[in-house]
């Protein structure tokens, strides 16, 4: 009880209890993964045009290069198309990284950023919610892009729970990867140097790998950078859990790729571990 200028009893106003770190911090990332789920909503075109592109791979890969490639020795487009769709899935959720990029650079840039700065929430929330919201984009994108490929003929050969573990292996390198995303989005100016700067290094890590093709015909550096490249493990863990390995098939010396699930748990946590942290920090200097 309290009294008022009066000298009389009133109730003692609501006082919210207060929260620990760890709730508090999950509680505000899903109020901002929230807020931006609606506004992808709002926005039908940013869901169609990301869909649209991954589409175009699937159908240009499968039928301009399927049967012209090599596989353990199997020329079949049936092959191929097994082979490719780990691939395409790899590179479709990677490729998120971009957009990630682009709408927190967007938000700097309108100073929504520092309107949540002063609102009592968890410094790292706003970057984590962003994040999930993208997640669930990619989802989305990622089913979509399982049906089409399923109409042109890909086909999986393990049990459902391995196909499932696959799919996660998938989004959980796209995960990883929007952290890289945050860290370019809080380091340039527009969200036009955002999107470039999210692609200008994905082209490179995406096709320097054994998504598309083996990696047996390469030269021996970009071989061991291929084997070695944290998408490699994904594509690689990705084709074992969809039985899309051809037969005749053997798989590169390298560990990542003798235990593809192992490493591409292992690459994926590392690169979240650590961009997270460097996003985190640059986002509170950017906003201090």
């Amino acid at each position: 009880m309290t009294k008022d200028t009066a000298g009389n009893a009133t109730a003692a106003p609501f006082a919210p209890r207060p929260r620990g770190g760890v709730v508090q911090s999950v509680s505000d990332s899903l109020v901002i993964a929230q807020r931006n789920l609606i506004r992808m909503s709002r926005i039908p075109e940013m869901i169609i045009f990301g869909v649209i592109q991954p589409v175009m791979f699937v159908v240009l890969f499968s039928y301009v290069f399927g049967g012209s490639i090599s596989v353990g020795g199997n020329t079949s487009p049936q092959a191929y198309r097994e082979f490719l769709m780990a691939g395409i899935f790899a590179q479709t959720v990677t490729f998120a990284t971009a957009g990630a990029g682009a709408g927190i650079a967007d938000d700097m840039h309108k100073g929504l950023i520092d309107r949540f700065r002063s609102l009592p929430m968890a410094r790292g929330a706003v970057l984590t919610g962003r994040t999930l919201a993208d997640l669930v984009q990619t989802t989305l994108t990622l089913v979509v892009l399982a049906v089409v490929a399923l109409l042109v003929g890909w086909r999986t050969h393990e049990s459902l729970p391995e196909v499932l573990a696959g799919f996660a292996l998938l989004l959980l390198l796209g995960y990883a990867f929007s952290w890289i995303g945050a860290l370019i989005g809080l380091s340039v100016r527009t969200p036009e140097a955002a999107t470039s700067g999210g692609l200008i290094w994905l082209f490179p890590l995406t096709f320097i790998s054994i998504a598309f093709v083996p990696s047996d015909n390469m030269p021996t550096f970009l071989r061991h950078i291929a084997e070695w490249n944290p998408f490699s493990a994904t594509v690689q863990a990705a084709r074992e859990l969809f039985g899309n390995l051809p037969p005749g098939y053997e798989a590169p010396q390298a560990w990542p790729m003798q235990h593809p699930v192992l490493a591409s748990i292992l690459w994926s946590v590392l690169i979240i571990v650590f961009f997270r942290t460097l996003a985190v920090r640059k986002y509170r200097s950017a906003t201090a």
